[in-house]
């Protein structure tokens, strides 16, 4: 579902290969949502609206087992993509790979600048 210019972008971030990972994950998330949602200014679609959709793909007509899984998952990145969405000030379906690239980044950077910070001295 992801377009090969999203994969190149993501590549081409130079994030560590856990982010990168993680990013392809919500970036298929969320292809799916804006698929399964009723247009990009819409909210995200709740757990039935996923379920009514999954059940209508063919690829999961396979595994209707799979089904409830993809939807709780979908549904935890529906969180996340939220959170990403309100701090870039975009409604979470209007985000793109370069949001989630550079959202994963700030991230990645932050866990950086945690890590070279001085340890403070224990109180006594």
């Amino acid at each position: 579902m992801l377009s090969e210019t999203d994969l190149q972008e993501l590549e081409s971030s130079l994030l560590p290969a856990l982010e990168r990972h993680h990013l392809r994950l919500l970036a298929h998330s969320l292809r799916c949502l804006q698929l399964a949602a009723t247009s990009p200014e819409a909210p995200l679609p709740n757990q039935q609206c996923l379920q009514a959709w999954a059940v209508q793909q063919p690829n999961l007509a396979g595994d209707p087992s799979f089904i409830p899984v993809l939807v709780e998952q979908l549904a935890k990145a529906a969180v996340q993509l939220e959170a990403i969405g309100a701090g870039l000030r975009k409604p979470p379906l209007a985000l793109d790979m370069a949001d989630l690239v550079r959202w994963g980044r700030a991230q990645a950077d932050a866990r950086i600048a945690a890590l070279n910070e001085p340890a403070l001295p224990p109180h006594n």
